[in-house]
């Protein structure tokens, strides 16, 4: 028997629980098109975000270590594969759409610049005067009008509510404007779901990450509550060395923990609550998808202590610092002279102002290529 979209839009009716979006009640996209006879909806929307350019260049894009400093550090790209995943595995647990989850957690990083939150900071402060800069903005409007993949619309023409979640994406770090998308209304729980698949995976591949590297002291982690738990659950002990194949199961068990603590609230929230339809989900006073309170403390705890040890750690300050400098000094050359900017981008000076056009073109730039960029600007010897 072959599934085609009828079928899988009849399984997602009687599969999904109530409160989960359907792809066949989907309202739509800005310029019509026939549907596909194979995917549903939102399955379609996650293809298109996969096919972009954007998404490819993610590979080079700095999580929290610039690529240079090692090949097995997570990069943008390893951590939205992450967040993919771990957004899937909340959605099946609550009877939501995987494949809307799905699509919103491939697009929510589409549009961080090169070298991570610094490459946003100096951005943000060179725009402000034009608009500032937010890079869950830049995700939406690369989805809308940069991708140009097809003849007949600008951007992916993606669903209403693929668009709506990724532009009420938020989490401590990320702050949504949902103008033009109800913004009274909460997210649906799909993108709820993406708001905590992205935490949950930046704080273990944080830690991950930040032990590989040798950000602080092994001591110092048992002040944590929660890494105490991780220790007993996989029987290992201060005082002795860290075994990679531990790290690896301590991480693990902490991601474990984390869904299952999501899972076991949310699913209790819901029911409590009386939510049964994605409207209740919506219009619902709070967020319905978070952590328990006991665990949100030992969270807390966990994210203070990567705050303090690993993101204010004098070796990444240099690096954002070194970042800031590669962007401010790029942006300011371009500004002063646009008429370095490559052809196609010059281009588009014709639909949208000057120091716009500088950020969509070095907000897409990977680490490396701006580092090339700078040096054939400032490198005297470098050709051009």
């Amino acid at each position: 028997m072959i599934y085609k979209r009828k079928k899988l839009e009849e399984i997602e009716q009687m599969a999904l629980a109530p409160y989960g979006l359907k792809s066949a009640n989907s309202r739509g996209r800005v310029y019509p098109e026939a549907e596909s006879a194979s995917r549903p909806a939102f399955e379609r929307d996650r293809d298109r975000i996969i096919h972009t350019t954007a998404f490819r260049r993610l590979e080079y894009k700095t999580q929290v270590f610039v690529y240079y400093e090692g090949d097995h550090y997570r990069t943008r790209l390893t951590h939205t594969l992450e967040v993919a995943q771990l957004g899937r595995s909340l959605a099946r647990g609550l009877g939501c759409n995987e494949e809307l989850t799905e699509a919103i957690c491939l697009a929510h990083d589409l549009g961080h610049p090169p070298f991570g939150h610094a490459g946003e900071y100096a951005l943000n402060a060179l725009m402000a005067d034009y608009g500032g800069f937010n890079h869950n903005t830049q995700s939406y409007r690369i989805v809308t009008k940069l991708e140009q993949r097809y003849r007949n619309f600008p951007g992916l023409n993606l669903t209403y509510e693929t668009r709506e979640g990724m532009i009420k994406h938020e989490t401590d770090y990320d702050k949504s404007d949902a103008q033009g998308y109800e913004p009274d209304k909460r997210g649906s729980l799909e993108a709820q779901i993406a708001n905590l698949a992205d935490e949950i995976a930046y704080n273990a591949h944080d830690l991950d990450d930040g032990i590989r590297a040798g950000m602080f002291e092994m001591a110092a982690l048992d002040e944590l509550t929660l890494w105490q738990e991780l220790k007993e659950l996989v029987g290992w002990q201060s005082e002795r060395p860290l075994p990679n194949i531990t790290r690896h199961e301590i991480i693990r068990e902490l991601i474990g923990k984390s869904v299952m603590d999501v899972l076991e609230y949310t699913g209790k929230s819901l029911v409590e609550n009386k939510i049964d339809s994605p409207e209740k989900v919506q219009t619902h006073p709070e967020n319905l998808v978070g952590y328990s309170p006991e665990f949100k403390t030992k969270v807390r705890q966990l994210k203070k202590f990567l705050l303090d040890g690993m993101y204010r750690h004098y070796r990444l300050i240099r690096m954002q610092t070194k970042a800031e400098r590669f962007v401010t000094e790029l942006f300011q050359a371009y500004a002063q002279e646009p008429n370095m900017l490559p052809t196609d981008t010059q281009k588009k000076l014709d639909e949208a102002p000057l120091h716009r056009v500088i950020t969509d073109y070095i907000a897409g730039m990977t680490d490396r290529y701006a580092l090339d960029e700078w040096e054939k600007l400032y490198d005297p010897y470098r050709r051009a």
